[in-house]
């Protein structure tokens, strides 16, 4: 008898140990975001192998999708959260009924146009030939209201259309006039071509004037608002994460570029550093949305300029944190 009490003592025991594990287990969330290389792609591979969630009591799954899978996936909520989120589509998903909010920034906007050819100089070079770009991209709507800024007419300029993996071919084989490209395929472009040029698009100029802000909310991690009202305690939480690993990337560059880009050559790897150290191309400036609320006003206002957003988005678009 005495031992049949000890053998179910010892049951309760166990089945409270595992009780208490099951209690403690981490939070899962999982997050869709675009495939390397891209800014969306940055911070995922140095959040996993630091296990920087699992310092947080968080579970992260980062599931890569295509530009376009990730915007039908992203707005139809089959993944509640967006980790590759750009402000203007979280606007224009708000337009269209969709209730997403932008959590906090990453990245701020920088966008490119190289040119290989002589006889362009300046953008306004480009009116009359054709430039290579990925048309459906965020980061073309801003170049074309850059570009408007400095009194070209985009619409003399005839757009190659193509998936954001081909601009560096196109700019390598010199097939267009010039083509329209982003971090990190920038660097990854001049480290292969070092003599092609880059044009000026007087970005900070041009948004200093227009905003009074050198802040220029692009990329971050947005979700939708029944994830926010069911989760409000795992936002902070994964804010944090984030910054670990932002923080951690400015500190350890060589080690952040061999994780996140693992089958890449010493070139590539080279690169990576060289883009983290180059802060301005890089543009990762973590906030949360309501400490650059005004600017991402402002971004929605060029998108409207340039006829992407058909109306002011809400602002509830904008996450606010609420006070304990």
């Amino acid at each position: 008898m005495a031992v049949m009490k000890r053998l179910a003592l010892a049951l309760v025991c166990a089945a409270g140990l595992l009780g208490g594990s099951a209690a403690h287990a981490a939070d899962k969330v999982s997050i869709v975001i675009f495939g390397w290389p891209s800014l969306g792609a940055f911070l995922p591979p140095i959040i996993k192998a630091q296990k920087l969630d699992q310092k947080r009591d968080l579970d992260i799954d980062f599931q890569e999708r295509t530009p376009d899978a990730y915007t039908a996936q992203f707005n139809s909520g089959e993944f509640q959260v967006g980790g590759s989120a750009a402000v203007l589509t979280v606007g224009l998903a708000d337009v269209r009924g969709v209730k997403v909010s932008y959590l906090f920034n990453l990245f701020d906007f920088w966008g490119a146009v190289v040119t290989s050819r002589p006889e362009v100089k300046t953008l306004k070079d480009l009116e009359g030939k054709d430039m290579a770009a990925a048309r459906g991209t965020t980061n073309f709507i801003m170049f074309d209201w850059f570009a408007r800024q400095l009194g070209v007419d985009t619409s003399k300029i005839a757009v190659i259309n193509t998936a954001t993996p081909g601009l560096i071919g196109y700019a390598l084989a010199d097939r267009a006039a010039a083509v329209q490209l982003w971090e990190p395929a920038w660097t990854g472009l001049i480290a292969r071509k070092g003599d092609i040029r880059t044009l000026d698009l007087g970005i900070q100029k041009s948004w200093k004037a227009f905003s009074g802000s050198d802040n220029i909310p692009y990329l971050g991690v947005a979700a939708h608002q029944d994830w926010i009202d069911k989760n409000p305690k795992l936002i902070q939480r994964l804010y944090d994460t984030y910054k670990e690993a932002a923080d951690w990337v400015r500190a350890n560059p060589e080690e952040a570029a061999r994780l996140m880009d693992p089958k890449g050559t010493a070139d590539s790897r080279k690169a990576i550093v060289e883009l983290i150290n180059a802060k301005d191309r890089l543009g990762m400036n973590m906030r949360w949305a309501s400490e650059v609320a005004k600017e991402i006003e402002q971004v929605y206002a060029a998108g409207r300029a340039v006829n992407f957003l058909p109306k002011d988005p809400t602002p509830a678009t904008i996450y606010r944190p609420k006070q304990p």
